[in-house]
């Protein structure tokens, strides 16, 4: 039963941590605002240009549209589009590891659905029916793509960082250890149910997991689900959580662009921003309250 109870601990921890972290996001103090042109929320002004531009555009109301801005961050999210912008090259390897994560996530609530499907008496086989087929079928098509990508983009961007002698400079031994554990999970899960296909086994596992019966004792598998419950817990409080900085950083940092009015909630952001004070103890000399550098007495 450990085995069970560590991963729905896994599982809880991750979302539970990532929901904390984001609404620390929305408790910062005000950013220092980019306003990078264009602003995907501005209507009229998409492809470039803004609403300041206009005359008297004070006096004019500021139209804007969330589902555009969305629409434009999930171009980011989705297909890293910055990144294929910029540096092809990496973007491939980058892809790989990103596009491999999502299939794995879709691959879980497959198997949950599956999962599910058999706990309520369905069937999920060849002959189960429309759903009980599509299930079968979908299940190690999407996990064996999800594996496989996220395991070669893992390795690839790890064996890049360490022979390019560019990124080599920037890259700290925790991206090293993160690029590594995900491919260790990754690998695991090849090697896990490289003897089954059709991955019924997984989903056996996860109507285990959701009946809270033991899983099978198979050390190979133990070790997976330790890894990966690892992996779960760290990334939330890693440099990998940009998953849930990204909004923050769009919506509230490079797309903020409402104008600074008397009255308005900007100004009181400002005003309230004015009052915060760094936490950090700062050495630099024109920091308020940091030690004066001492003069060696010529010898």
């Amino acid at each position: 039963m450990f085995l069970v109870f560590y991963a729905i601990l896994a599982m809880f921890l991750f979302l539970a941590i990532s929901a904390y972290k984001a609404y620390e996001y929305t408790k910062m103090p005000m950013h220092g605002r980019l306003d990078l042109y264009p602003v995907p929320k501005e209507k009229g002004h998409e492809h470039g240009g803004s609403y300041y531009e206009q005359a008297e555009w004070w006096a004019k109301p500021h139209e804007t549209s969330l589902a555009s801005e969305l629409i434009d961050m999930l171009k980011e999210i989705l297909f890293i589009k910055k990144l294929f912008q910029n540096q092809k090259s990496l973007w491939w390897l980058s892809y790989s590891l990103h596009l491999g994560i999502y299939f794995i996530i879709a691959w879980t609530v497959i198997l949950v659905a599956a999962a599910a499907t058999q706990l309520a008496g369905g069937t999920v086989a060849a002959d189960g029916g429309l759903w009980g087929a599509l299930l079968y079928y979908v299940t190690p098509l999407v996990g064996w793509v999800g594996f496989f990508l996220a395991s070669f983009g893992a390795i690839s961007l790890l064996l890049r960082r360490v022979v390019d002698p560019i990124l080599k400079k920037y890259t700290t031994p925790q991206e090293y250890f993160n690029l590594l554990l995900l491919f260790v999970v990754t690998l695991t899960g090849i090697l896990v149910w490289s003897s089954d296909i059709t991955m019924s086994n997984a989903r056996y596992a996860m109507a285990n997991v959701l009946s809270f019966q033991p899983l099978n004792g198979d050390p190979l598998l133990t070790i997976h689900i330790i890894l990966a419950g690892i992996m779960l817990i760290y990334i939330p409080m890693s440099k990998m959580s940009h998953y849930v900085g990204k909004f923050f950083s769009f919506h509230m940092v490079i797309w903020d662009n409402d104008p600074n009015v008397a009255g308005s909630k900007v100004e009181e952001k400002i005003k309230q921003a004015a009052q915060y004070r760094p936490q950090n103890k700062w050495s630099a000399p024109h920091i308020a309250g940091a030690p004066a550098p001492t003069e060696k007495s010529p010898k």
